[in-house]
């Protein structure tokens, strides 16, 4: 047995005691799959499946620590650029993953309600059909709340917000002067608002967040971490540091 393996239960349950407020909503820029799989000398693929797997592990946790709402940056709507089969590796790969929710008994046995986030217009119709089925399968669910955000970009996603709004107008249901900001809010992701982000989590040693909810992460000044591992290696520990960096974040002053 190793030192490390002895001392992180220990630092956990110290980190743990250091989190008392939890956010509501954490946002995760989940990066570094491919630089992961070229460390690992494996294929692209297999980085991003074991993205997946540490998707998986990291809902647990933010389940058992009563995070209400986690949204997932996927796929971006630049990422389109990336190689054709890369492209169609990612896009197997989800259609895989929201299958299985349909039927997965964690899903059930959480009460996690699946929504994407993105355009919709860009998918094949194959994801989309999958993306569908888990969205329908969990729609009663509001135990816990996973938006994964596929074919997103921030600013995209304020012009179809901008583009609903003006068809309201334009059919008289809407004027100009009614417009604000919190209708704008309400006209964001397909009219199903997500809550104000209050952690930005990137993983992979990268320090920008690309374009990821502008509306609902810079308009709530919501606290950002950036840690060094590649997403297939974030750990609980890198969670409960986001997470006490929020806290801190939030305290009022003078409390230590």
């Amino acid at each position: 047995m190793s030192l490390r393996s002895l001392i992180e239960p220990v630092y956990e349950r110290y980190l743990r005691m250091q989190c008392r407020n939890m956010p509501r909503h954490i946002a995760i820029i989940q990066d570094g799959n491919r630089r992961f799989a070229r460390q690992k000398g494996v294929d692209t693929a297999v980085g991003h499946r074991a993205g997946a797997d540490a998707t998986e592990q990291m809902l647990e946790w933010a389940g058992d620590l009563g995070v209400k709402h986690i949204t997932l940056y996927s796929f971006s709507t630049e990422n389109f650029h990336r190689d054709a089969a890369e492209v169609q590796e990612l896009f197997d790969l989800f259609r895989e993953k929201f299958l299985s929710m349909v039927k997965n008994e964690r899903v059930h046995r959480r009460h996690i309600r699946v929504q994407m986030v993105g355009d919709r217009t860009l998918l094949p119709a194959d994801l989309l059909a999958a993306i569908e089925q888990a969205e329908a399968s969990t729609a009663g669910y509001h135990d816990f709340f996973l938006n994964i955000a596929i074919a997103y970009g921030g600013r995209n996603e304020i012009v179809q917000a901008a583009k609903r709004l003006l068809a309201e107008v334009n059919a008289g249901t809407l004027t100009p002067e009614e417009i604000t900001p919190a209708m704008v809010e309400n006209h964001l992701y397909e009219g199903n608002p997500l809550p104000p982000v209050d952690l930005i989590i990137r993983t992979g040693n990268e320090y920008r967040t690309s374009n990821f909810l502008p509306w609902l992460a810079n308009g709530n000044e919501c606290a950002v971490y950036f840690c060094a591992p590649y997403w297939p290696l974030f750990r609980k520990i890198d969670l409960l540091r986001a997470i006490r960096v929020y806290q801190q974040r939030n305290e009022p002053m003078g409390v230590a």
